[in-house]
């Protein structure tokens, strides 16, 4: 079994977090640990805490390197600011060029899958190009919407991405959100109330409800870029897994089999009994699969190519 090391406090994390100015705005991150470089993308509506329960054990082999993006977490949230994936990928591959890293792995959640597609589709054309740019060693997908016709959007969702979305955000309050993010999480997994506490504090913060139905169109723009994301799946020449919480309503098992019938040669783990947040759930059963993954990786390619 997978050593998992402490939970990390909330407070703890922005205490240990560094920062950097992304157009102006001034960007929260996480940077810890020696070794090959890793990056880690959160989801939709937390921020890179997501992945306190893995962090430690992560990091005994990686550098590793999780911002929270524009919008999100301790990150700048401004109003007038124009949100897309392509800004997101954009967003981190200034990170890393910043901390010097042009080879990394991607270990990528929900939001955070479909910036990995983005940046997976960038990959293919700078190889086409052979223009410069961060060179993708490999990338693990956790839950998400990888797919749109698969994407189960939650009514909360649906509303916020409506014409009520801004109304919506402003009257969002910590109860409302506690029921409707435990919702998406497996029925013996589900986050503690001072867990649920500090992910409203993450999503509300900053004037975060301000912002919210800005954020979700996340959802239209998977339904226009499908074809560019999922091609870049399906002719990337990146190693890819995916790890998949099976119960989760929003993109679990429906979505794995979706994966399976349109990704070459799938590599798909299951988790039975767990929800949308794989990471927070079942944190020992994510660090095995995603390890045994890099293991085998750095065995077919040599250390020296894995690095």
């Amino acid at each position: 079994m997978v050593a998992l090391g402490h939970p990390i406090k909330l407070a703890d994390w922005r205490q240990s977090g560094n920062w950097f100015q992304h157009r102006g705005h001034t960007i929260f991150y996480r940077e810890d640990g020696d070794g090959v470089p890793l990056l880690c993308i959160h989801g939709f509506p937390t921020a890179s805490w997501d992945w306190q329960r893995v962090w430690s054990a992560l990091t005994q082999h990686n550098r590793v390197l999780a911002p929270d993006m524009i919008g999100f977490g301790f990150s700048a949230k401004p109003r007038d600011h124009l949100y897309s994936i392509s800004g997101q990928a954009t967003l981190h591959e200034e990170l890393l060029a910043l901390r010097g890293i042009d080879r990394v792995h991607l270990l990528v959640h929900d939001y955070g899958d479909t910036v990995a597609q983005e940046l997976l589709a960038r990959h293919l054309e700078r190889g086409v190009a052979r223009t410069a740019g961060p060179d993708l060693q490999s990338v693990c997908f956790l839950n998400g919407g990888l797919f749109p016709e698969t994407h189960r959007a939650r009514f909360v969702q649906r509303l916020l991405a409506s014409p009520i979305g801004p109304l919506l955000g402003r009257l969002t309050t910590e109860r409302s959100f506690r029921g409707s993010f435990a919702a998406i999480f497996g029925p013996a997994t589900q986050p503690s109330r001072e867990e649920l506490r500090d992910f409203w504090q993450l999503v509300s913060g900053n004037g975060g409800r301000r912002i919210m139905h800005k954020l979700i169109g996340y959802m239209e723009e998977r339904r226009r870029q499908r074809e560019r994301w999922v091609g870049a799946l399906q002719q990337t020449s990146v190693p890819l897994r995916l790890i998949n919480g099976a119960l989760d309503p929003v993109s679990g098992r429906h979505m794995a089999e979706r994966y399976r019938e349109l990704v070459p040669d799938p590599d798909v783990v299951s988790l039975a009994e767990i929800g949308h947040y794989p990471q927070l759930e079942a944190p020992e059963a994510v660090l095995e699969a995603y390890l045994e993954f890099r293991d085998r990786l750095e065995l077919k390619r040599g250390p020296v190519d894995s690095q």
